[in-house]
Formats: structure tokens, sequence, C-alpha cells
């Protein structure tokens, strides 16, 4: 059975940083895609950052230049660094890994800015 287990998370000021982590229960080395979403209640999902298996990296407009997403191969986990926080960034960020056949989301890690 596929876990995703997201931790980092908490309450942090404007402007300081977070480092979230995802721990997965497989070997992530052959997944080709994994990445970080964020909801806040009321609105729809969206997406973070996603990162391939070849290294390639996507930013969503509004984190580009904040945040880092990686992957350790070797320790099975995905890593989200983020600086500069806005309180705009608080939200619930989840893990999420995809196969040849479906995705996989962990349980969610609450992030919360204080302006």
């Amino acid at each position: 059975q596929v876990q995703l287990v997201e931790s980092g998370g908490g309450l942090v000021q404007a402007g300081g940083s977070l480092r979230l982590s995802c721990a997965a229960s497989v070997t992530i080395a052959s997944i080709n895609a994994m990445g970080w979403y964020r909801q806040v209640p009321g609105k729809q999902r969206e997406r973070v950052a996603s990162i391939y298996s070849g290294g390639r990296t996507v930013y969503a407009d509004s984190v580009k230049g904040r945040f880092t997403i990686s992957r350790d191969n070797p320790k099975n986990t995905l890593y989200l660094q983020m600086f500069s926080l806005k309180a705009e960034d608080t939200a619930v960020y989840y893990c999420t890994m995809t196969t040849s056949y479906t995705s996989y989301w962990g349980q969610g890690t609450q992030v919360t800015v204080s302006s």
C-alpha cells in the first residue's frame, strides 16, 4: 500500500521559511512525477510545484523564486523549501505522486503564515 506522509508544516511569521517533507512508503526513483499542491477552505486545490524524474521542475507563478522543490530518491522523500513566506501562502499542503496508473496523495500538512 502506497503511503505519503507530509511533515514540516507549522506557524511562521511573514518573511520566514519552512521546509516540508514527504516520505513515501515506496521507492520513488522510478516515479516520473511528484509534486506539492495546496488548498484553502472554499477554494480549489492548486498546484504549487512539480518535479519529474529527469529533474525538470515546474512552479506556480505565485511561488517562483521563493519555493524550491527537490527529491531525494535514496531516501524516498520529496521536499518543498519555502522562503519569503506570505500570508497568502497559508494553506494545507499536500504531497502527490503520479504513476502510470493513478495518483496518490498524502494527508496534508498545515502551513500558517502570520502577517
